[in-house]
C-alpha cells in the first residue's frame, strides 16, 4: 500500500497490491454480514480482524458497507451503530466512546479531485474523519472528508456535514449548521414536554 492514502496526497486505489489487501478485508466484513442474530461472540472476534481498533461493548448492527471493512476504523467502547451504516474508510475514521449512529449514516473520508483530467485517471485522495465522545448522528446523516465533530454533539437526521462542528450542540441541515447549545433545558426535558425523571435513571 501507499503512504498517499493517508496523507491527503493523490494516489490511484485500483493499484494491485491496494486492491489485495482490500479484498482481505472485505472478506471478512462479508463474513460478519452474514452472521446469525445469536452469534454474539463470532461478532465480536470478527470485529476485531475487521477494525484498526475496536473497543469494549461496541456493537455494529450488520450490513455493514465499508470499503475497507473497517481496516482504517478506530472505535472506542460502548459505541452503537444501526443497520447500513456506510464507510468510505480508505483512510482513518476515529469515534470517540459512547457515540451512537442511526441507520444509514454515512462516512466517506474517501473522496476525488474537481478536476476531469484527474477524475478520468481515476484519482482519489483521503482526509481522516474525527467524531468525538458521546456523540449521536441521526438516521440518514453524511459525514464528509476531513470533518471533526466534537464531544457530546446531536448531528440531526439527513444532515450533510461539511465542515468541523465544536462540541455540546445540536447541529441540523444540508450543509450541517449549529442550531442550539445542548443547555439547562436539556437537563430537564428529553423531548418537548417530556421532563426527565432523574429518579428512575440508573
Amino acid at each position: 500500500m501507499t503512504d498517499d492514502m493517508h496523507n491527503g496526497n493523490l494516489y490511484l486505489p485500483m493499484d494491485k497490491a491496494i486492491l489485495k489487501v482490500q479484498e482481505a478485508a472485505q472478506e471478512l466484513q462479508y463474513d460478519y454480514n452474514q452472521t446469525r442474530p445469536s452469534d454474539h461472540e463470532k461478532r465480536g472476534k470478527l470485529l476485531k480482524r475487521m477494525f484498526a481498533e475496536i473497543g469494549e461493548e461496541t456493537y455494529i448492527e450488520p450490513p455493514l458497507h465499508a470499503n475497507w471493512g473497517g481496516h482504517f476504523m478506530h472505535f472506542g467502547n460502548h459505541i452503537f451503530a444501526n443497520y447500513n451504516l456506510t464507510a468510505v474508510d480508505d483512510t482513518s475514521i476515529y469515534v470517540g466512546d459512547h457515540t451512537m449512529f442511526g441507520p444509514n449514516v454515512i462516512l466517506a473520508s474517501g473522496t476525488h479531485p474537481v478536476l476531469p483530467a484527474l477524475r478520468e485517471k481515476e484519482y482519489q485522495y483521503n482526509l481522516p474523519i474525527k467524531i468525538g465522545r458521546n456523540c449521536w448522528l441521526g438516521a440518514g446523516a453524511i459525514v464528509l472528508p476531513g470533518v471533526t465533530i466534537g464531544d457530546n454533539t446531536v448531528i440531526g437526521a439527513g444532515s450533510v456535514v461539511t465542515q468541523d462542528v465544536p462540541a455540546n450542540v445540536v447541529a441540523v441541515g444540508n450543509p450541517c449548521r449549529v442550531m442550539r447549545a445542548i443547555n439547562a433545558r436539556d437537563q430537564q426535558y428529553y423531548d418537548r414536554q417530556r421532563k426527565i425523571d432523574w429518579s428512575k435513571i440508573q
